[in-house]
């Protein structure tokens, strides 16, 4: 795979960048030949001042053309066809036809998604409160409300999904849809892959006469411009996808700013899976099938693998953990993402190991270090054990889980109320049992995004209802979801209009409402104009 290298600002290329030699001011990515130009502070700035430059046209076109717009870079994207599905494998190893042509679609559908959201135009959240003049003893005045987008956001790809949540991912998405410009630092696993859907956007631009700033791609494998990139003073929102060890560093450092800005970054998971009595005893088998195909899916490379269960020791966890382990160890080994993700994982596997108290079975397979294979693990221990090492209960990046063994329902309770935030919880369970631990499934509320209920949480469904946050460490905002319509209100604020003359006020806020929204009049919801 061999591209130009470049970085793309305000809808144009930097120079071309040679493709022989090595270079400090170059990196590489696994399956290609070229040498990625680093951008600079100088870049970060151009980018910034691009996407400012463009913001106030960009906020102001109507949302029908916005629409447009993101419809259009799908079908840019779709139009790449096999180029960009080959610079993906390549650069991380993901299969083709098993996971990158479904991710692919994600990706499209989730513009789309975006698209109809905008165009429907509810989003909005528009208010209006009508005056009364005569109202004792002082007048109500006309006050009425909506969101408007903050302005440019900082991007930053995630290394796991290299097309659904990287260049034009659903941060990138929400952000455009709510009338921001986007600047993006490409995650540098894959910036051949970033470089094509960058250009995709770009064009997507130029054929809806969209302004150019606002999208800016920027390549680079050095934390200190990911650093610049949240300072910038222009930047007015930050979303990540990463570990915790990034994404806290970037929200540490918007919160030094003179005006601190939210950083809306989601990083890391264990995930808990909760097995009570009687599912184990209707169906432990199918259960132990399922979690090992959760937990090697993707190599185990996903947010929302389950890295962690709980269950009551008895015949039926032991007939569990056994079928559980027997599966583990015929798993094949994946290949990771990158060698940094293969090596901490290694890295983890090897600590957790020496953990007196911990049992450790990985499978049969034969990894190859050269070729950043690792083999699946799985971890039993006692809940004694679990709770004298907290690292136990931190996401382990890879194909692996721990299985906790507990003494009495009481300890479920207990070890839930100290699990840290996540972005999900699984209970499997009967309806009897969902009866008889209503308290553990209480307590869980409060830990956790999404709850599931019979099923394993890897896959994400992009719609509506989608809840993909949770609590600290999880995210740094429980309030917000990356995955689904809600996304877009992480890059929009509200602002209220007291008394303004309707000629002046927006489309939205306009007593005859000539857009067809929902909103909420004098406290009803309507359609209607007024």
């Amino acid at each position: 795979m061999n591209l130009t290298g470049k970085n793309i600002i305000a809808g144009e290329p930097g120079p071309l960048i040679s493709q022989s030699g090595a270079s400090p001011g170059y990196f590489t990515a696994r399956g290609t030949t070229t040498k990625f130009e680093e951008a600079t502070v100088a870049d970060v700035n151009r980018g910034f001042e691009a996407a400012e430059s463009a913001f106030e046209e960009f906020r102001r076109l109507p949302a029908e053309r916005r629409a447009v717009f993101l419809e259009t870079i799908a079908e840019e994207i779709e139009i790449l066809g096999d180029e960009l599905l080959s610079a993906a494998h390549s650069e991380t190893a993901l299969p083709i036809a098993e996971r990158l042509i479904g991710e692919r679609g994600r990706t499209v559908n989730q513009l789309k998604l975006f698209a109809a959201l905008i165009r429907e135009g509810s989003w909005a959240s528009a208010r209006i409160d009508r005056a009364v003049p005569d109202r004792k003893p002082a007048p109500k005045p006309d006050i009425r409300r909506m969101l408007i987008p903050i302005g440019p956001v900082a991007v930053f790809s995630a290394s796991n999904f290299p097309l659904a949540f990287s260049v034009a991912g659903g941060d990138s998405a929400s952000a455009l849809a709510a009338g921001c410009p986007v600047v993006l630092k490409a995650h540098p696993a894959h910036p051949a892959t970033s470089e094509l859907t960058a250009a995709a956007i770009v064009l997507a631009a130029k054929k809806t006469g969209i302004p150019p700033g606002v999208f800016s791609l920027l390549q680079s494998s050095r934390n200190e411009i990911a650093i610049e990139v949240v300072r910038h003073p222009l930047a007015k929102a930050v979303a990540f996808t990463g570990s915790l060890r990034a994404g806290r560093a970037l929200f540490d450092t918007a919160a030094r700013r003179p005006d601190p800005i939210p950083v809306y970054a989601e990083m890391g998971s264990s995930n808990p899976v909760f097995l009570l009595p009687g599912a184990l005893k209707e169906r432990g088998e199918s259960i132990a099938q399922g979690m090992a195909a959760s937990v090697s899916l993707g190599g185990g490379q996903f947010c929302t693998s389950p890295g962690l269960s709980f269950g009551i020791e008895d015949d039926y966890l032991t007939r569990f953990s056994e079928k559980l382990s027997q599966l583990i160890r015929q798993a094949t080994t994946p290949t990771m993402l990158h060698a940094g993700i293969a090596r901490s994982y290694e890295d983890a596997v090897g600590r957790w190991s020496k953990i007196d108290g911990v049992h450790t079975l990985q499978s049969d397979s034969i990894g190859d270090a050269n070729k950043q294979q690792v083999r699946p693990a799985l971890f039993s221990t006692t809940l004694d054990i679990f709770e004298q090492h907290p690292e136990l209960g931190e996401e382990l990046f890879g194909p692996s889980t721990l299985m906790v063994r507990c003494g009495s329902p009481a300890d479920l309770n207990a070890v839930a109320r100290r699990l840290d935030g996540h972005l999900t919880a699984t209970v499997h369970g009967t309806a009897e049992d969902l009866v008889q631990y209503a308290g553990l499934l209480s307590i869980l509320e409060r830990k956790v995004g999404r709850l599931i209920f019979n099923g394993f949480p890897t896959g994400v469904e992009v719609c509506p209802s989608m809840q993909h946050g949770g609590p600290y460490p999880a995210t740094t905002d429980s309030r917000t979801t990356s995955v689904g319509t809600d996304a877009i209100l992480r890059f929009a604020r509200p602002l209220a209009y007291q008394n303004f003359p309707g000629s002046s006020l927006p489309l939205e806020l306009r007593n005859e409402n000539p857009l067809g929204i929902w909103r909420l009049i004098d406290g009803r919801l309507s359609k209607d104009g007024i």
